[in-house]
């Protein structure tokens, strides 16, 4: 069984730039040898990475596979293209970017639809009136069939759409849409409104891993090196630095400071020269400033961190737990 542990990125589009940038910050550049068209790569920084450039939808059956060890995509995709998805793959942590809503949409002249219990209504009217079943056109069959499911709605078939969703009812061939919308412009571009209770996902990017992958001591410990460097970028980007020095500094101070503002003392309480460090969020920094100057600090000074490193790696040990479970 191979040590090469194979990691599933986009392979264009802002979804691609975003996941750049994400594996950069974490001193992990993802390289391509013979540049763009090259669809295998490597990232800089840990050894034994196969870097698999595919579409956001090919990333989701890779890692339903086992083809694909970890992979960066949409929650979107993995639930709809994946049957039992939580039994298939494990999604570790959300991104931060890549953020899309999976809606239900219908006309804006459906003044009286407002709800799905509305829609519900509109359909079984449509289906007495016409003989017909209301017609709905996405991409999304399984969460459709899924969500129309929990609201009890039955009178209704699924046009699978291949290009424009949002155009459909216009043209004819669909009363109303699933589809998804991040600013909701083009839904009334095309004179259509969300329901209000038809949210049906609030999507981003994942970092997600597969279950089924082939996963030996050497692919776990290339995990854990990849996912401590994102932890550590992570915490540095959600924490600042503060250092002071003061002689009336004690353990029960420190240990107000960290219950009042949210910091923890990386390195325990002041040392012998009264010198004390604090990671603080950065809303409570002039708190916390205010906080230690009362106390006798004459100076506080702030600055950014690059990386943490800290003793845990909660992106493996969630890892470890739903393998351990799978």
């Amino acid at each position: 069984m191979s040590d090469t542990l194979i990691l599933a990125v986009p392979s264009k589009g802002r979804l691609q730039e975003n996941v750049q940038a994400f594996f950069a910050r974490a001193g992990m550049p993802l390289l391509q040898a013979r540049g763009a068209r090259d669809y295998r790569g490597a990232i800089g920084g840990v050894e034994n990475v196969e870097v698999a450039y595919l579409s956001a939808s090919e990333i989701a059956a890779a890692l339903a596979a086992g083809t694909a060890h970890v992979g960066v995509t949409g929650e979107d995709l993995v639930r709809e293209n994946i049957s039992h998805a939580d039994t298939r793959v494990a999604l570790l942590e959300k991104l931060g970017f890549g953020h899309a809503n999976v809606v239900v949409a219908v006309p804006q002249a459906w003044i009286d639809v407002r709800s799905m219990d509305d829609l519900d209504d509109v359909a079984s009217h449509f289906h007495s009136r016409t003989g017909r079943r209301i017609r709905v056109a996405t991409k999304y069959v399984n969460l459709t069939r899924a969500f129309f499911a929990r609201h009890g709605i039955v009178d209704y078939r699924i046009v699978e759409s291949a290009g424009a969703t949002e155009g459909t009812p216009a043209a004819g061939s669909a009363e109303l849409i699933v589809d998804i919308t991040t600013t909701g412009a083009t839904l009334s571009a095309n004179a259509l409104k969300v329901v209000d209770d038809g949210v049906m996902l609030r999507s981003e990017a994942n970092l997600v891993a597969s279950l089924t992958a082939p996963w030996n001591a050497g692919t776990r410990a290339v995990a854990r090196a990849i996912f401590d460097r994102m932890a550590a970028e992570k915490r540095a980007r959600t924490m600042r630095e503060v250092r002071t020095r003061f002689s009336s500094c004690d353990a029960d101070l420190v240990a107000k400071a960290v219950e009042l503002f949210r910091c923890v003392a990386p390195f325990g309480g002041p040392t012998s020269s009264g010198m004390l460090t604090l990671h603080c969020p950065p809303d409570t920094l002039h708190g916390l400033a205010t906080f230690l100057r009362a106390k006798g600090a004459s100076m506080v000074t702030v600055g950014a961190l690059e990386y943490v490193f800290a003793s845990d790696n909660p992106l493996y040990e969630a890892l470890e737990a739903r393998l351990a479970s799978s």
